[in-house]
């Protein structure tokens, strides 16, 4: 009796609101966002136990759509894509339509390997040792045009150009207003420093809906530019001579309602949980990384002296370091922190996710993240670098991920059915296109991410 209220509640606010196809999501393993759309006249058959997917679509790459047997899937088996109603988003870029995360469940039990469930059990590691994560995806991007000589950036400008705030002026507006009546504060905009590279940051957020922001944030960027006769694309690096894009996860930890990262007395500002969350973060970053820049393309864009993290260090204010901490002159120590080595390839549930697990650790295990660097990393002596623990992180997926199959705790947090197939997905991705020139990269997957 219940659900039935609590439907036809749902179905009224649908009618009133001219919604005639509800989008459920998933992402899967390769950070694909794929969906299945059900008409409102027939959401009755689908509100309670959602719609069915196959459980091969976990193990499938981003090369094609087909299941990778190593990921221990096949064709055979179906899960059930239950909408998380509290994620509904009316989409003010497609009229009509609102979009909804679904969380795969099996035989009524959240299925071991739904992304979102993975996050959904690290935030509740975080709550039994009483922290609560709250956390921001800082995501660059390019707009581009397609020619019939190939791609083309949508203007040539500099960093910061207020030129470039001109020319994408119409775009830019009317994606921020697409955010905000989803439900995302829009805090900056800035164009990056690539040709046609813009920054959209947003407001932080509980873990789980930072994740699900992440999802509403490529959909709608990539759909209004493309009603502008743009492509959108948040590929690492698109262009050899041009800045590549990250997409940074801004954390803070809080209890009860306090943030517990401020401490002026602390290391850069940084209280001695926020340190030992840190390090834990330090200590895993090369397995992390494996979760975190996922595709092949990642690993051009994190070089040295290119702000892109290429260091496993941390600093005040040091855009060279994997972990920057940014002073903040309103408070008395520093609010957050933010993790460079990340990109829009990364799925944002097991990206987040790993993320809290790694962090949770050096906290249990009181880990110290070092001494903070104050320098360009990439120009200290090396052996100043192997003194203070200063390590080249990763060059390439393919050592990334031999870090992940080494690292148990990771493997436990994911879980052993979905770390394989993670795992599996992501070693057949790097073993196709480990020699792939740049531009085979981006002509496969440019409107991919």
């Amino acid at each position: 009796m219940a659900a039935n209220k609590a439907f036809k509640k749902v179905k009224k606010s649908l009618e009133e609101a001219g919604i005639k196809f509800v989008r459920i999501l998933w992402c899967d393993n390769a950070n694909i966002i794929r969906g299945k759309a059900v008409h409102v006249e027939m959401l009755s058959h689908y509100f309670d136990y959602g719609v069915g997917i196959s459980a091969g679509q976990q193990g499938v790459p981003v090369m094609y759509d087909a299941v990778i047997p190593e990921t221990g899937l096949s064709p055979v088996g179906e899960i059930r894509l239950i909408p998380d109603w509290f994620s509904f988003t009316p989409l003010r870029y497609a009229p009509g339509h609102a979009s909804i995360m679904g969380n795969m469940v099996l035989d009524g039990s959240p299925w071991a390997l739904c992304p979102r469930n993975f996050l959904v059990r690290m935030i509740e590691a975080a709550r039994r040792e009483g922290l609560e994560i709250r956390a921001a995806f800082e995501n660059e991007f390019y707009l581009l045009q397609q020619t019939s000589q190939g791609i083309v950036a949508a203007d040539s400008t500099v960093f910061a150009s207020t030129q470039a705030m001109d020319r994408n002026r119409v775009v830019i507006d009317e994606i921020a207003q697409a955010l905000i009546s989803q439900g995302i504060p829009v805090e900056q905009y800035y164009p990056e420093s690539g040709p046609g590279q813009q920054e959209i940051s947003i407001r932080y957020t509980n873990a789980l809906q930072a994740a699900d922001w992440q999802i509403t944030f490529r959909e709608t960027v990539k759909a209004i530019a493309h009603q502008h006769n743009l492509t959108a694309s948040f590929l690492p690096k698109i262009f050899a001579d041009a800045a590549g894009s990250g997409c940074h996860i801004h954390l803070s930890v809080w209890r009860n309602g306090q943030n517990l990262l401020p401490d002026p007395q602390g290391v850069c500002g940084i209280s001695p949980i926020g340190e030992a969350f840190i390090a834990g973060i330090l200590n895993r970053l090369p397995a992390l990384m494996a979760l975190t820049t996922p595709s092949t393309n990642s690993y051009r864009r994190i070089r040295p002296h290119c702000w892109s993290g290429a260091f496993r260090c941390w600093g005040l204010d040091n855009r060279e370091a994997a972990v920057r901490v940014p002073s903040n002159p309103a408070f008395n120590g520093s609010t957050h922190f933010e993790l460079k080595t990340v990109d829009a390839s990364a799925n944002p549930y097991l990206a987040l996710g790993a993320v809290i697990a790694a962090g949770i650790d050096g906290v249990q295990r009181n880990l110290k993240p070092g001494n903070p660097v104050t320098k360009d990393p990439g120009h200290l002596p090396i052996e100043e670098r192997h003194t203070n623990g200063i390590d080249l992180l990763p060059q390439n997926l393919g050592e990334a991920l031999e870090f992940l199959k080494r690292d148990n705790m990771l493997l436990i947090a994911l879980n052993p059915q979905l770390s394989q197939a993670f795992l599996a997905v992501r070693q057949a991705e790097w073993e196709a296109m480990k020699d792939w020139e740049l531009q085979a990269e981006v002509k496969l997957l440019l409107e991919k991410y």
